[in-house]
């Protein structure tokens, strides 16, 4: 892709980031990105530079009990908060959406550092990566955990922001009726950054912290566990990721792969993929791992690649074509440079990944994961932690015409949601209410163009049922 700027752009786009407060290594950070897409890099990882990865699991790995408490003594949790669930039709934090029993996904987050913190006698300090547009929502939810805060250290940090660029002459985008569509956040990547402008990294080294656990706020699988420390610690990388096996459902998300040229692990994500190597990335059986963003870094390791690198960390380029309003398509189409934070793997000599089992991997995207975790697949003990009920977790599809909106889909399921811990699939077409202690059980189907409503306590077995 040629490039298409004329240099200017970037002027205007760093005065821009400057009036608007955003941090230097930030700003210095995205022109890294600015000028490769003038040179028409578009972040793309061919098939044939890869092969694929294979890896030890955590169930065959020995961790003795006194190094997974040692390790997670000494280590601090992020959370990433920045997403609004505006897939859902949500205009707030995601992690705000009840979960359980009247419980967010923040209350649950926040009760499993609570009760690790006195299980292994650590401080497991809590920071939560927000937007500008979750914080305040956020911090709101969390200030009923008043033992939550660790002295010295924040509850939250921001992630930074930066101008969309216009497709046709990578210009930043003017949009005077709604100049908030004007800016985007940096993806995940930016956590790096965000640390080290923030001045975080430093302070938790200085705080005698060595180690951070980050993953997302909205797959409470991704407890902080002893086990995982324990063996990070061991293994003395420098940076490593949690993976899991991937599934169909997993198909056409990122995977991991070992680059030919250099040996590097790599993530490659499925905007990363060329057209033609679409089968490939799909096959199952050739990549088998997928990332369940559930990430460990050494500080000290970070801190010095972040310092030889000028705040820098260099991630691949992720090349995202939306609309500037991404509601209206007729709005020009823009770029928005982003960064994967997994994709740091490659950055570090020696980096790990580890597959562990799939109750640490729960993401809610959809409200198809959102019924799964309001229903009975898992339980919900003591220690907060997701427990699977059974070997397997159905798979749900819910009509998007009904279900796709959290308020919609909220009012389709008024007592609850239905068991599942007995179904295999669960398929519903059409617009379907559901009343208290329905059970799902084996392969459901449901289709009717007519509203319908399944009565309280019926049992669903084996059948397609057409209303």
């Amino acid at each position: 892709m040629a490039s298409k700027g004329n240099g200017r752009g970037l002027e205007i786009a760093r005065e821009k980031m400057r009036q608007a407060g955003v941090d230097e290594v930030a700003i210095d950070t995205f022109a890294h990105y600015y000028r490769l897409l003038e040179h028409g890099e578009t972040g793309m990882i061919a098939e044939d530079t890869i092969e694929p990865l294979d890896m030890e699991a955590l169930a065959d790995v020995d961790v003795p009990d006194d190094v997974a408490t040692r390790a997670i003594g000494k280590t601090a949790v992020i959370k990433l908060n920045g997403g609004l669930g505006t897939s859902m039709g949500m205009d707030r934090a995601k992690s705000l959406l009840c979960v359980r029993r009247g419980l967010s996904f923040l209350d649950i987050i926040a009760r499993q550092v609570l009760h690790l913190r006195k299980q292994y006698d650590a401080t497991l300090p809590l920071l939560f990566m927000n937007s500008f547009r979750t914080s305040s929502d956020t911090m709101a939810a969390l200030a009923r955990y008043e033992d939550l805060p660790v002295d010295g250290l924040p509850l939250e940090f921001l992630q930074n922001k930066e101008p969309k660029l216009l497709a046709a002459d990578l210009m930043p985008a003017a949009y005077p009726k709604a100049p908030d569509l004007e800016w985007c956040p940096p993806g995940h990547g930016d956590i790096y950054t965000a640390l080290r402008g923030t001045g975080l990294l430093a302070r938790l080294q200085d705080a005698g912290y060595r180690y951070v656990f980050v993953s997302n706020s909205d797959n409470l699988g991704a407890v902080p566990d002893a086990r995982v420390a324990g063996w990070f610690a061991q293994s003395g990388a420098p940076f490593a990721i949690e993976a899991v096996r991937r599934t169909p459902s997993d198909r056409k998300g990122g995977h991991f792969a070992r680059r030919k040229s250099d040996g590097r692990i790599v993530l490659r994500e499925s905007a990363q993929t060329p057209d033609a190597d679409r089968e490939a990335l799909t096959d199952l059986d050739r990549h088998r791992f997928c990332s369940t963003n559930n990430l460990w870094f050494d500080i000290e390791a970070m801190t010095d690649t972040l310092n030889a690198r000028g705040g820098i960390l260099g991630l691949p380029l992720i090349r995202n074509v939306k609309h500037l309003d991404p509601a209206d398509r007729s709005t020009p189409e823009v770029i928005q440079v982003e960064t994967a934070m997994g994709a740091a793997i490659e950055v570090f000599e020696g980096a790990r990944t580890i597959e562990v089992g799939r109750d640490r991997f729960v993401p809610v995207k959809t409200t198809d994961d959102l019924l799964v975790l309001r229903s009975d697949v898992y339980d919900l003990g003591k220690d907060f932690v997701l427990d699977q009920a059974g070997d397997d977790v159905p798979y749900v599809s819910l009509d998007g015409d009904f279900y796709k909106l959290v308020g919609d889909f909220d009012k389709r399921f008024p007592d609850g949601a239905p068991s599942l811990r007995d179904a295999d699939s669960f398929t519903v077409e059409g617009d379907w209410t559901f009343g208290r202690g329905v059970r799902v059980v084996g392969d459901v189907a449901l289709a009717s163009s007519a509203a319908q409503r399944v009565e309280g306590g019926t049992v669903l077995d084996e059948q397609e049922k057409h209303g």
